[in-house]
């Protein structure tokens, strides 16, 4: 299974769509105040690369990398199709967003996921990527139906 992520900056109907199912998907793991997931518009924004990665040419995936402050980036909207998780999908975006934001110079990257048994596998996927608990960061404040994450991006050697 071979998936090509592009970057996405222009609106795209099938990926509007998966975005729509994806929040749909969220609404019964937590309160409307309490779920941050962006909209497509707003992942369109400036400060916000999104990503996509398609399969014969439709999005399966998802990811976006948002700016928190200089040097700190942070994960939105990862999804991977239903009907295709566990198959590395998921891992695949992340590793694609992580070499994405270390090229750029990031040095940290967070992210904000669910508390609920239905993100088990999400904070599964983080925590082998490296990434571990912490608190709550740029304009998040303590939620009991949220779970923070970080991972400090090493830069890498400048020969001479």
């Amino acid at each position: 299974m071979s998936i090509v992520i592009e970057r996405v900056e222009t609106a795209d109907p099938a990926l509007a769509e998966f975005l729509i199912a994806h929040h749909a998907e969220l609404e019964h793991t937590a309160p409307p105040e309490s779920r941050h997931a962006l909209v497509f518009e707003r992942l369109l924004a400036p400060g916000v690369r999104l990503f996509a990665g398609h399969l014969d040419g439709r999005p399966v995936s998802t990811g976006a990398l948002a700016t928190v402050e200089e040097g700190h980036e942070e994960i939105k909207s990862m999804r991977t199709d239903p009907a295709l998780r566990g198959r590395g999908l998921g891992r695949t975006m992340l590793a694609f967003l992580l070499e994405d934001a270390d090229a750029r110079g990031i040095s940290r990257v967070s992210l904000e996921t669910g508390s609920a048994e239905f993100f088990v596998p999400a904070r599964a996927l983080y925590s082998a990527a490296g990434f571990r608990e912490c608190g709550p960061f740029g304009g998040y404040v303590l939620d009991p139906h949220s779970t923070f994450m970080t991972i400090d991006l090493i830069p890498e050697p400048h020969t001479r």
